[in-house]
């Protein structure tokens, strides 16, 4: 480098140096260890192996050797996931001032717990894949939606998140159920409740906030958002109920928002596409939205004729 292009670089790097000096949060350096992303998604991989254990298997993987498979690998999540744990548990108040050892201890004891539910995770994930699979008819097989659902995997990462939060684990169900946001466009907050034979279809672009609860058998388009009515009041909110409650055998369409932690869904309701709702629904109602015009004007450049499927002026009302 010359000397010119060395002095220029010097000038931009004590710059950026300088705008370290300040009271931001963004320059606040930690006396402890973030949680490290890779670390945790690499978790995330393991565990599907180990849930859906003849499915995401290495080449050297044989039937004999289940055991051996599974027991490394919970070896290794073990080993990773607690040392996670360890350093999160410096973001809560009551662990500022715990020794290593004390944060070691917990955070041991916290994830044999987690593990501990892994059956129960995968109770409820095989449901998950029936209702994919009796759900869509588009759906060659069962392995189809274990290998390439969006819906399914975003779901299986929530079910994971979801236990590690309820064991009050800070920050690392939440960065789980984001990077599935981020692979998917699915955005299920890790405190959210689904009950068994959850099924998104598509997906793309639903969003379910944090203490939303939902029922057996509910399914969901693309474009759901499960909300709250409002945020303006910030952390004044927080652990207050925000989200609507799902009840059983739910259907909603494609594009509609309900909003509100006192918005209850009833048994058995079908929301159409874009409704919003905030208010509750009874039981076995039908919700959809009435009067909405779409006009379709025919005109040709080449000829004068219509087509003889349509008037001048078509129009579609969608009830």
């Amino acid at each position: 480098m010359d000397k010119a292009f060395e002095e220029r670089l010097s000038a931009v790097t004590e710059n950026i140096i300088s705008s370290y000096r300040g009271d931001k949060t963004i320059d606040e350096v930690k006396n402890y260890d973030h949680p490290n992303k890779e670390s945790i998604i690499d978790i995330i991989t393991k565990l599907k192996k180990i849930i859906f254990a003849g499915y995401f298997r290495g080449g050297d993987y044989r039937s004999y050797t289940l055991r051996n498979n599974v027991t490394m690998l919970l070896e290794d999540v073990m080993y990773k996931l607690s040392r996670q744990i360890a350093e999160v548990y410096r973001y809560l108040p009551e662990y500022s001032s715990a020794t290593e050892a004390e944060l070691k201890e917990k955070a041991e004891n916290v994830t044999f717990e987690f593990l501990g539910r892994i059956p129960k995770i995968r109770e409820y994930i095989e449901t998950d894949v029936d209702a994919a699979y009796e759900g869509d008819p588009a759906a060659f097989s069962k392995d189809e939606i274990i290998f390439s659902y969006p819906g399914v995997f975003a779901i299986l990462v929530n079910r994971i998140a979801h236990e590690l939060f309820l064991l009050g684990v800070p920050l690392i169900p939440r960065i789980m159920t984001e990077y599935a946001h981020n692979e998917t466009g699915i955005d299920i907050h890790p405190g959210a409740s689904i009950g068994k034979y959850f099924f998104i279809d598509h997906g793309t672009g639903i969003v379910i906030g944090e203490t939303t609860e939902i029922g057996d058998n509910v399914k969901i388009y693309q474009g759901v958002t499960l909300g709250a009515l409002s945020t303006r009041g910030g952390q004044q909110l927080r652990n207050k109920k925000r989200h609507p409650t799902i009840h059983d055998n739910v259907t909603i369409y494609s594009g509609a928002s309900i909003l509100g932690g006192e918005t209850v869904v009833g048994k058995d309701v079908v929301v159409g596409g874009n409704a919003f709702i905030t208010n509750s629904i009874p039981d076995g109602a039908r919700v959809s939205i009435k009067n909405q015009e779409l006009r379709y004007n025919y005109h040709s450049s080449k000829t004068n004729e219509k087509p003889d499927f349509a008037q001048d002026e078509v129009w579609f009302y969608v009830i």
